[in-house]
Formats: structure tokens, sequence, C-alpha cells
């Protein structure tokens, strides 16, 4: 299910399809009947649509957030995140088939997956409401890297990931509500809203793992969590943080501040 959801090209195939397979996966878990977690062998990076173009990060116009092409930008770069992190949460589940997991390891990623593409749905119907689509701009083409890095390391996964790039999330996320929430447009500051609450969901998800690691291998998770991001993370972590938000996600302020200063 991983691997079909990680070849599939199109954005809202893609998260069609990965919606579909958690409905199954749940349907299966509430019947006592669960799927078997079996072997996979994921590609390297996932099928992408032939657009949005991807560019260099420092190549990606700036827009100013306050015009109506800003706001169509910011909710362009929002989709992109989202479709990558429909495949990040799928490839975690196909990627470390071999390290043992509880079956609640599964549920959280599913859920999560299927959350991401919920996500990016609501992204593209407030693109398409503002006039644009998915694939319209050029996007970042470094966010699969997180990804690449670690994909012979569990725990790296759950530490830049969850605990470092979708934390980043609670940290801008309430701006980009404010924004929309200026301009009038309701549909976007609800789509926001509901990606808001959520991703606490899964950012909680990679702490509660990555604990939950350490403790099978007797290591302490605040030292190996900034050795993690400092190996596989490439800059500071920057402030200001969510530290409210964070909180609520299992993520601690002596877990994030000593790096933005690193």
């Amino acid at each position: 299910m991983a691997v079909e959801v990680l070849s599939c090209a199109g954005g809202r195939e893609k998260t069609r399809l990965s919606r579909a397979h958690a409905a199954t996966w749940f349907a299966a878990r509430e019947a006592g009947t669960p799927l078997e977690i079996g072997r996979a062998a994921p590609p390297d990076r996932p099928a992408r649509p032939a657009k949005p173009e991807l560019l260099d990060p420092r190549e990606v116009p700036k827009r100013k957030p306050g015009s109506p092409e800003g706001r169509i930008a910011l909710l362009h770069a929002v989709a992109h995140i989202e479709l990558n992190a429909v495949d990040l949460h799928w490839d975690i589940l196909a990627r470390f088939s071999d390290v043992p997991m509880p079956m609640g390891f599964y549920d959280d990623w599913v859920k999560a997956a299927d959350e991401e593409s919920k996500h990016f749905t609501l992204m593209c119907d407030c693109l398409e409401e503002a006039g644009s689509f998915y694939g319209a701009l050029p996007a970042h083409a470094g966010m699969w890297r997180a990804a690449e890095d670690t994909a012979h390391d569990l725990l790296g996964r759950l530490a830049v990931v969850p605990m470092v790039l979708e934390a980043r999330g609670l940290d801008v996320t309430p701006g980009m509500i404010g924004i929309f929430r200026k301009a009038g447009a309701k549909s976007a500051v609800a789509a926001l809203e509901t990606i808001y609450a959520e991703e606490v969901g899964h950012v909680a998800f990679g702490s509660k793992w990555f604990h939950f690691l350490c403790g099978r291998h007797e290591k302490d998770p605040k030292v190996v969590f900034h050795d993690l991001v400092q190996t596989y993370f490439h800059g500071a972590l920057k402030p200001p943080f969510n530290e409210e938000k964070r909180a609520e996600a299992g993520l601690p302020p002596d877990f994030y501040w000593p790096l933005a200063n690193a």
C-alpha cells in the first residue's frame, strides 16, 4: 500500500489512493483482522507530477503575502509541503519495515498520512477557489532531502521530520492564518486551522516513537535528539518557537532551544 502511494505521480490521485488505503487499514483494525505488515522496497524518491517545476530553495520567487499573488504563492507552498508529508508518512512505514514496531506505530503514521492527504486536498481547493492550481508555480526542490539523509536511520527520520520540520509548522501556521483572516479568505482560514490542529498530533507521534526507541536502546532522548539533528538537519533551528503547541506535542524547550544557538 505504501509503495503504491509513493509510486503514484498525480497529487490528487496520490492523495485519493492514500485515503483509500488508510480507510482499508483502519477498517481491518476495527474488524479485528489487521492487515499483515510485509516488507517493501520503496522508491528512493516518490513519483511526482510534471508540474510544479522544482527549484533550488534560493531560486523560488519571493512574493509579499499581503497581495493576492502572495497569498496564492503561500497556499501553493503549503500544498507542496502537505504532498511531501503524505509521501514521508507512507515512506516511514515502507522504509523501516525491517524494524519491529508495535501496531500503534503503523496506526499513527497511517492516520498522519490520511490527514496530510486531506490537508493537500484542502489547499488545492483553496488554490482553485483563488483562480490557481497546484503546479501553477515553481516549488521547493529540497523537501525530500530529509528523507534521503535519514533513509537508513529511523531515529534520525523521527528527529528531523516530525520533531523539527513539522514542529516548524506549529511555529509559522498562526501567522499564516492571520494573513488570510485579514484578507477575508474564509476557506483558507478554515483549512489552515484544520491543518494547525492536526499537525500537533503528527509532531506528537514523532516524539512518542522517538522516545519509545530511545527507551528500547537505553539512550537519553535529549542527547540523542541533539546529536541527530546536528547530523541530519542543515542549519540552526529558528525561533520564535510556539512553545505551548510544542509542549502539547511532547517537545520540551530543552530539546530545541539549545539547537537554536548551534
